[in-house]
């Protein structure tokens, strides 16, 4: 470099780089709108930072709406989960819990579980007309339950009876919580505990009874078995067949045995007769000894004397079907006393069906152990329990059964 070039200072520099400007530059116009004295502001190019600040939070907004959807997603995953576990419930059944009795926000509770309508084995069974009661969920029901999720189970019953199998698992399963536990199980009746039902509480700690209530029924029955004599036409009508006949003749039994028995176009021979006898009575066997183990009751007594009958409720306590008479406030009141608790700090729980949105997401269409009622309605045929309505089914039930399966 000469003593004649000089370094170009940095504003000389950047002037050389600008392009040169006009020596007068018009006034950019005004549009009509703009009032005079105003001028317009010069139009704004997005620069390196707006254009990452936009991208940077339309990022951030959409991962934050796909972690919100997979919280909620979540969220759906655990309680269908939950609801899977508790008590190994079935698709289309809640687990829901509400306080039917007591201040929801008490520090202790108490479990109810109902057992209403016909007792049936499980979802396989089907339903009855009435909707009932799922004898194996409700015992799945009570073998979850620790001494942490309540102080002890109520029983709520209105039931005419049903499936001896079904009955034998809850009475089962009250055993079970009270050998694991050390925690009472109490029972309330409201307007009728009838043969299952009778069978179904035969463990539990306590049982009282509604004012009116009707208690009993303690034996099993199978039938209607019907035969046809001299039959002249047979039709199908949209429940059953329809049949013609010089005789027709129905009989319910205590026994029999064979595929073939009840065939309404074949006499009984006394060999059917002799082992059907035979299974009802063992079923009937096992239903005395759980009223005599269960309540103290006398085996001779039941058999003698009380016989199947349903008595009410003064009755009832004499045959030591029941403890005493009882509305269902004060018999809350002193399932809580029996805890060891303040009723006045204690919530009754139980099942219910969840209606609301996540019901309907879940498919919710049962509270968890409940039957729901056959469909009914014209044109359709209601799809009943053959372990209840079936001829040759042996059940724990007091009335017709026409009452629940048509």
């Amino acid at each position: 470099m000469t003593d004649d070039q000089t370094t170009p200072s940095p504003d000389e520099s950047r002037d050389e780089a600008r392009p040169a400007r006009p020596d007068h530059v018009p006034p950019t116009p005004m549009p009509p709108s703009v009032p005079a004295g105003y001028a317009l502001r010069p139009e704004r190019k997005s620069g390196g930072f707006g254009r990452g600040f936009g991208t940077g939070l339309g990022f951030a907004l959409g991962a934050g709406a796909v972690v919100v959807a997979g919280s909620v997603l979540s969220l759906i995953l655990m309680v269908v989960s939950a609801a899977s576990l508790a008590g190994g419930a079935a698709p289309g059944a809640s687990t829901a819990l509400s306080t039917v009795w007591g201040d929801a926000g008490a520090k202790h509770s108490l479990r109810a579980i109902p057992i209403q309508g016909a007792i049936m084995a499980d979802a396989s069974d089907g339903s009855v007309l009435a909707g009932g009661t799922y004898g194996y969920e409700v015992a799945d029901t009570i073998r979850g339950l620790d001494k942490e999720d309540a102080a002890g189970i109520v029983l709520l019953v209105n039931t005419p009876g049903g499936s001896v199998v079904g009955s034998a698992a809850i009475a089962d399963a009250v055993t079970d919580y009270q050998q694991r536990t050390g925690q009472k199980v109490l029972v309330h009746i409201s307007s009728m505990s009838a043969s299952g039902g009778v069978y179904s509480t035969s463990s539990a700690d306590e049982i009282w009874a509604d004012e009116g209530s009707l208690v009993g029924s303690i034996g099993v029955i199978s039938g209607p078995f019907q035969r046809y004599t001299n039959v002249t036409r047979i039709g199908d009508t949209l429940f059953s067949a329809g049949v013609e006949a010089e005789r027709i003749e129905q009989e319910y039994l205590a026994a029999g045995r064979g595929k073939a028995f009840g065939d309404p176009f074949n006499d009984m021979d006394p060999e059917s007769r002799k082992q059907w006898i035979e299974m009802i009575n063992a079923s009937y066997d096992q239903f005395v000894a759980r009223m005599v183990q269960g309540r103290g009751m006398d085996e001779q007594t039941i058999r003698n004397e009380m016989g199947a009958g349903i008595f009410d409720t003064a009755k009832a306590k004499e045959y030591k079907l029941i403890d005493g008479v009882s509305g269902r406030d004060a018999f809350f009141r002193h399932a809580a006393e029996a805890a060891g608790l303040d009723p006045e700090d204690t919530k009754v729980e139980q099942f219910t069906q969840d209606a609301g949105l996540l019901g309907q997401i879940l498919g919710v269409e049962r509270t968890y152990g409940q039957a729901p009622a056959a469909v009914q309605g014209e044109g359709v045929t209601p799809s009943l329990s053959q372990s209840i309505c079936g001829a040759q089914a042996i059940v724990a039930l007091h009335g017709p059964k026409a009452a629940l399966c048509g």
